[in-house]
């Protein structure tokens, strides 16, 4: 038997009242309902046909049920609900004014409630509420009876439905809806295993977290559980500090006032204490003096929301030096937006210098490039690179203060990430400058001072394969005293990273070994053709320090080059070959050749034919050469020795490259025979 209850409301008053006009929105309605009368776990229940017209749909909780005796105060009074506290993260409770239960009117015509409360005798009874949408003046209720089953908990079932079908619900989107809504709650209550669950499928709510951190203060014996949370996206939410008490019910919230720095600093942060039970915020920042409640005044208040600024403020910094800065030098990189850098190792130091900087200054202060086209964003880093290569690298900060106004804090950070920097490129320039030239000293003793134990293959040999920059910064080894059939199956696979087959050399030449053959795949224009590009490669032929370079060396390394060009898969008149000699000494007939390729401008070059070149140099030569190219390096540093001592004294250029520790092993091993 139903009873009819009549209400003081009337149908226009609940259209009028606010309700959600989104399906999600309406469902999550009666979600938080069920949160709000305890319940911990959450079952949607839908069954429907092959084209999703919808046969079933409900929404069940673990709730404490719905008391037939405070019937009329909750179902009767539309505007005040017996409720007047929530979890909802909007701040309001969702049914505090009886409005959430009418939100099904969105999506269908008729709802009713299956509910079983404990009384106060531990019985448990049993009874339905039914609504129809054209009279929502009143309300049925059906007899109660004793349940046969013995826990408490409401089943809401909806029917007759206008514009809901089962695609709308059985899919991801809505599955994101809800982790959205109710992430934040149901990591609050992780350990008391809070759980939504639609059709069987749990609601994945760690889904839209990107890191979570739990901290337990002390102020003033007040304890404190506070939990951080930086969502993956935006949740739909301001930014707030939520301030709830023992029961994990929102008591106030206060702005953050981050995420003004970077986009995507999606983040929550729940305080909960019994600290709140007697505290409310007021609208003056002035002493209060009614002794009921605390207010932002008080001074644990007060600690507690310095504390909460600082770990937010390291969290936020956080964010943008992991992910952010490197999402940008990621995107500058792509774009284009850094100049280019050639490949040899000062150039590369310059590239990082000024990445890392591009970086620091970003998690400074984000701003200064947000907003910017790629010509702008160009401009702004050649701006940087032009003055981190000159004498005018402090101007930076002034510079950067005048496109968007540094705070002290930041101006401060910003100096010291300069010269921090600064002092990391001369280290690094440093450390390659002086293993270089530990490599040229030891080379050096090994050729001229030890020449009657130095041999090519055990000695010189081992250093120049380890530092074929002696030759060109932005080259690849791609074979060291190997016979020419591997020298060339080498190269193939270089050139095509790797994914070559091997292939055999019909020659009785084929094994022959040069010393060194290094390669680069950087082309340089055709001076013929202006649209096309040669491919460089070198092959070097090293000579121990007894050995004079003559006629008979010319003749070897020009067999060397007949037999490559002969092979079909490298007679490209597109690759271009450089053939170096290099002993301690060259006899009449080389420098005879020096002078019939006089006419062709380049020094050391004793044959040029077709598409290779070979050169003859003395050891010295390449010595000289070695000054003269890193004598710009040198100049770049700008400061006395005494720095580079200071330097040491505090193990900043501690440790040597592999290049330099082998040398001195090979000239100790030669002195030792």
């Amino acid at each position: 038997m139903k009873t009819k209850h009549t209400t003081k409301i009337t149908s226009k008053s609940v259209e009028q009242s606010g309700l959600p006009t989104d399906y999600r929105k309406a469902i999550a309605e009666y979600i938080w309902n069920g949160f709000d009368a305890n319940a911990s776990e959450i079952q949607i229940t839908i069954s429907y046909n092959e084209i999703n017209f919808i046969d079933h749909f409900s929404i069940t909780d673990n709730g404490t049920g719905i008391n037939i005796e405070s019937i009329d105060d909750t179902f009767g009074n539309f505007l005040d609900s017996q409720k007047s506290q929530t979890f909802n993260k909007d701040g309001f409770v969702k049914g505090k004014k009886g409005k959430g239960r009418f939100s099904f009117g969105h999506f269908s015509n008729k709802a009713i409630w299956n509910t079983v409360y404990k009384t106060e005798n531990d019985n448990y009874l049993n009874y339905k509420i039914e609504i129809d949408k054209s009279s929502l003046n009143h309300f049925n209720t059906s007899d109660k009876i004793i349940s046969k089953v013995k826990t408490t908990g409401t089943t809401v079932s909806f029917e007759s439905f206008t514009k809901l079908t089962a695609d709308l619900i059985i899919n991801e989107s809505f599955y994101d809806y809800l982790a959205c809504e109710f992430g934040w709650f149901l990591f609050l209550n992780k350990d008391s295993g809070y759980s939504i669950k639609v059709n069987g499928y749990e609601i994945d709510y760690l889904s839209i977290i990107d890191k979570a951190l739990d901290f337990n203060e002390t102020f003033d014996d007040y304890p404190f559980d506070i939990k951080f949370i930086r969502w993956r996206k935006n949740i739909g939410d301001k930014y707030y500090y939520y301030f709830l008490n023992p029961e994990k019910k929102e008591i106030e919230r206060k702005h953050t006032s981050f995420n003004n720095k970077t986009e995507d600093f999606h983040h929550s942060v729940y305080i909960e204490s019994p600290y709140f039970e007697n505290f409310r915020l007021s609208n003056s920042d002035l002493p209060k003096l009614d002794l009921g409640f605390k207010d932002q005044n008080d001074k644990v208040f007060k600690a507690l929301l310095e504390f909460l600024k600082d770990k937010l403020s390291i969290e936020e910094k956080l964010f943008i030096k992991e992910l952010k800065a490197n999402e940008l030098i990621l995107k500058f990189n792509k774009q284009k937006i850094f100049p280019i850098f050639k490949s040899g190792k000062y150039e590369q130091l310059r590239k990082v210098d000024l990445e890392t900087v591009v970086k620091e200054i970003y998690c400074i202060q984000p701003k200064i490039f947000q907003g910017l086209n790629i010509q702008q964003s160009k401009t702004i880093v050649g701006f940087l690179n032009l003055l981190l290569d000159s004498e005018q690298r402090e101007d930076i900060l002034n510079i950067l203060d005048k496109i968007v106004q540094l705070s002290d804090a930041e101006r401060t950070e910003l100096s010291n990430v300069l010269n921090r920097t600064k002092l990391s490129a001369i280290v690094s320039l440093v450390k390659l400058l002086r293993n270089r030239y530990l490599t040229v000293q030891g080379l050096k003793a090994l050729v001229f001072d030890f020449e009657k134990f130095t041999n090519e293959r055990d000695h010189i040999q081992q250093v120049v394969e380890s530092n074929y920059w002696l030759f060109g910064e932005q080259y690849h080894l791609v074979s060291a005293d190997q016979n020419l059939e591997i020298l060339l199956n080498n190269y193939l696979s270089f050139l095509e990273d790797g994914n070559k087959e091997y292939q055999k050399i019909n020659s009785k030449s084929r094994l022959k070994r040069p010393d060194i053959f290094i390669a680069r795949q950087s082309s340089k224009p055709d001076t013929i053709n202006n649209e096309l590009e040669i491919e460089e490669n070198i092959i070097v032929e090293l000579k121990r320090p007894s050995v004079v370079i003559g006629k008979s060396q010319f003749d070897q390394i020009e067999e060397y080059i007949r037999l490559i060009i002969k092979e079909p898969r490298f007679s490209s008149e597109l690759r271009c070959w450089k053939l170096y000699l290099i002993g301690k000494d060259v006899d009449e007939w080389i420098i005879d050749r020096y002078e019939s390729q006089k006419s062709k401008g380049q020094r050391f070059l004793v044959e040029s034919v077709r598409n290779y070149e070979i050169y003859a140099l003395k050891w010295d030569d390449l010595f000289k050469l070695f000054d003269i190219r890193h004598k710009h390096l040198i100049n770049k540093l700008e400061f006395k020795e005494s720095i580079i001592d200071e330097l040491s004294e505090n193990g900043l250029l501690d440790g040597k490259d592999k290049s330099s520790v082998l040398t001195n092993e090979l000239i100790s091993m030669v002195k030792t025979n």
